[in-house]
């Protein structure tokens, strides 16, 4: 495509970044817009496979994320009752030669600071929600809540879940409430008073589960994510404040090792988790707006691969831009190439069985987005 070609990413998450970084390195004009108001620190932690670590390592970030969050050392699999430990990932040097790259935890403020790092300064115009994109005499307008309006000849649609610009593409389809929601606690690790836990531990019951892991080198910070069933979510928010209290009673009956750490909850958060029915139409057929991460194909957060998917796509769209003249081929390559590996990881993320026992992982950890075979 023209190296002057103005380049729109809506949207300055995992993935919008990750596409922002790369398309500058090749030449292109990207420019990112986010909604929010600025980057600040709340939320909660991530998970950064290998897949993903070796990609952000071209945009100079590896040693910032390491910094910023932790190299985990490993993955344990335990049954919710009894404790047995049932799987054990390690990702000790010996693996990290393996993969590829380090397995990281990281807080989300945290990680957009060292993203926000790979893209050149002033990329990111903050406050800017998208409303609308026109047609306009060949090029794009984007038109904005603050009133702004700027104009860009392809846009990308990095902006989740709930994205307006995949709205604008394929019309209006509410996401769908899965029946699931998830209670967020992050706590200083002293709180622990000095009881030991591994670097991350996933807690299996047969209906919910539990993962605990640190989010700093220190190790003096712990996120607990607990997911168990609901029967519907009734507020318009996409989070509410609940209890400790609560948090506990939902996991009454699990290990004590389990009940120690939850425990030392503090602030807690529940948050409905949200997916769409597969639908493998990613850009519009002319060639000016494509989609990545869950604006296309959202992830249920269990097999922690959502941000893996984002950033694996922006490389690949990235390279796809890049090889191809015309933008509408570089689309079908991108959608080729992308969708059959997508669609098995949003099955087994639906399933949830991703490390609950042995697992066969080099296939997904091993993948490298800047290396691997662009589709035909």
């Amino acid at each position: 495509m023209n190296r002057k070609s103005r380049i729109a990413v809506i949207g300055a998450g995992l993935g919008g970044l990750t596409a922002a970084g790369f398309l500058q390195r090749a030449g292109f004009a990207a420019k990112v817009y986010e909604q929010a108001p600025t980057f600040s620190r709340i939320g909660a932690g991530i998970i950064l496979s290998a897949n993903v670590t070796k990609v952000l390592r071209r945009l100079g970030l590896e040693d910032g994320l390491i910094s910023a969050g932790i190299k985990s050392q490993s993955y344990v699999s335990r049954a919710w009752d009894s404790g047995e430990v049932v799987a054990e990932f390690m990702f000790d040097a010996v693996a990290e030669r393996r993969y590829g790259g380090p397995y990281v935890h990281i807080h989300r403020g945290d990680l957009h600071a060292v993203l926000e790092c790979g893209v050149a300064p002033g990329t990111i115009a903050f406050d800017h929600q998208l409303t609308d994109v026109q047609d306009k005499s060949g090029s794009l307008r984007l038109i904005f809540a603050n009133g702004a309006v700027s104009e860009a000849d392809v846009v990308i649609g990095a902006d989740g879940i709930r994205s307006r610009v995949r709205e604008i593409l394929l019309g209006p389809e509410p996401p769908q409430f899965v029946g699931a929601t998830a209670y967020r606690a992050i706590f200083p690790a002293e709180r622990l008073n000095g009881f030991w836990i591994p670097d991350c531990t996933k807690w299996w019951g047969s209906d919910r589960h539990c993962l605990p892991y640190y989010l700093t080198g220190r190790r003096d910070e712990v996120y607990a994510i607990g997911v168990v069933p609901a029967a519907s979510w009734d507020s318009e928010e996409t989070s509410v404040p609940t209890t400790r209290e609560r948090y506990l009673q939902s996991f009454a009956g699990f290990h004590a090792d389990l009940q120690r750490v939850l425990h030392a909850v503090e602030t807690v958060t529940l948050w409905p988790i949200f997916d769409r029915a597969r639908d493998d139409r990613w850009s519009a057929p002319d060639g000016r707006i494509a989609l990545l991460g869950d604006a296309c194909h959202p992830m249920r957060p269990f097999m922690a691969a959502g941000g893996a998917m984002a950033v694996e796509d922006a490389a690949i769209l990235s390279r796809c831009l890049e090889k191809f003249d015309d933008p509408a081929r570089a689309f079908r390559c991108y959608e080729a190439t992308r969708i059959p590996r997508v669609a098995k990881v949003q099955d087994i993320s639906i399933a949830n069985t991703w490390m609950r026992g042995p697992t066969e992982t080099d296939w997904f950890y091993c993948y490298d987005a800047c290396t691997a075979p662009l589709a035909s």
